[in-house]
């Protein structure tokens, strides 16, 4: 591949949902939209191949987005009915420069994740849509992350995108007085940005940078927006989770638990970041479940070593997170914590009867958490099944990496 075209590639893969975000709040139309982008950058292999890569890259894709949108419009049926319209507001739309043009990139993102969490929006669907279309996150790894299959998934996002279309829904940033009642989802949709970036559902790699860039980026413009005590908390957490982004695998991508890591890999600025955040928000007395969660973050980070961990602290935090957000997830959490504080035989008593409420049974992490206190409490046949269940449910290449070497050395003990 040429040097254009390294720069396309990197700019479709870190950029795209940009361009793509820029395109729905002109056209309307998400999927409109969606094709638009495509043949702009179709175009700009070749076009940039001849005049070489503009100035303002960025600009020039949304401006041949615009132009590809007529030329789609005008290949379809309804042509005559819909092409006029949409060309007059293409072309009030190209009157602006270049560089408000750029600087409206910015904020588009943050635009199209509040329209898809109008309070019109079904909440089932307003953080799924939210991923599908802002982040680019496929149907199946948002499926994933919900705990349910492709097929409801892809329906929920349909249902969405037709809802904005026919109930006229803006795309603007609300007014600081209707943001409290829109915060919550805009939140769900950023951490959830962040949890597929910091550990990707599927394929070769544990991160997906881009991605976790991207929601510490959203957020700190959210935070600027609106100075609230969960914003503060959801930007710490992220900090606080990112700062160990190096050692969390080896050089051959290996995965590295976090009792293992080399606490001197962790980045000290994002963790001095974090703490403040933390700080800040829970001095408000505001705070709920991402401050709780950056806290517990926090007490990881204060330990100089896996031994020094204050686990009296995290479980008292876990348990108050239990009341905020009483959910399987946070109690799996919670039998870790147990685990490390009490012995494994604790934790494991609390994962079983997880599972026997029959929740998390399709969750790979709570059978190679189980697997993993089983192998230390000696139990190695029972460590066996709960690891070969965790693997039979994971999708990503380093856990399975992790889970299949797990599993020949129980078998060679």
């Amino acid at each position: 591949m040429n040097d254009h075209g390294t720069r396309i590639d990197d700019l479709y893969r870190n950029q795209s949902r940009k361009v793509f975000a820029s395109l729905v709040r002109l056209l309307r139309d998400f999927d409109l939209a969606e094709e638009a982008m495509q043949e702009a950058f179709a175009s700009a292999i070749i076009q940039w191949e001849a005049d070489g890569v503009p100035a303002n890259p960025m600009a020039w894709l949304i401006s041949a987005g615009r132009f590809k949108a007529v030329d789609i419009i005008r290949r379809r049926e309804k042509a005559r009915d819909i092409a006029p319209e949409v060309t007059k507001r293409i072309e009030q739309v190209c009157e602006a420069n270049v560089q408000r043009a750029a600087t409206e990139i910015e904020d588009d993102q943050l635009r199209l994740i509040f329209t898809c969490c109008h309070p019109a929006i079904d909440p089932k669907v307003q953080v799924p849509l939210t991923l599908r279309e802002v982040c680019g996150l496929t149907t199946e790894e948002i499926a994933k992350a919900f705990l349910t299959s492709p097929t409801t998934m892809a329906q929920r996002i349909v249902r969405g995108k037709a809802k904005i279309r026919d109930a006229g829904i803006p795309f603007v940033i609300p007014a600081l007085s209707d943001l409290p009642e829109r915060l919550d989802g805009v939140l769900s949709v950023i951490y959830l940005i962040f949890n597929e970036g910091y550990s990707a559902s599927n394929g070769d790699s544990l991160v997906r940078c881009e991605l976790s860039d991207e929601a510490i980026r959203l957020c700190r413009l959210l935070l600027e927006l609106h100075n609230d005590a969960e914003v503060m908390g959801l930007l710490g957490l992220m900090l606080l989770h990112e700062s160990r982004r190096t050692a969390r695998a080896t050089g051959d991508g290996q995965i590295v638990l976090l009792e293992d890591q080399d606490r001197s890999m962790w980045n000290r600025d994002l963790i001095v970041e974090g703490k403040r955040l933390v700080e800040r928000s829970l001095t408000s007395r505001q705070f709920g479940f991402y401050t709780l969660q950056a806290a517990i973050s926090a007490a990881h980070a204060n330990a100089i070593t896996a031994a020094d961990t204050d686990w009296n602290q995290i479980v008292a935090l876990y348990s108050v997170l239990i009341q905020v957000d009483p959910s399987p997830v946070v109690e799996l959490n919670r039998a870790v914590a147990v685990a490390m504080r009490d012995g494994p035989d604790a934790g494991i008593t609390l994962i079983d009867a997880i599972l026997e409420r029959g929740e998390l049974a399709n969750y790979h992490l709570t059978h190679s958490a189980r697997g993993e206190l089983l192998r230390r409490a000696g139990r190695t046949a029972e460590a066996v099944t709960a690891f070969e269940q965790s693997l039979a449910l994971t999708q990503q290449q380093p856990e399975r990496r992790f889970l299949t070497e797990r599993l020949r050395k129980l078998r060679e003990s």
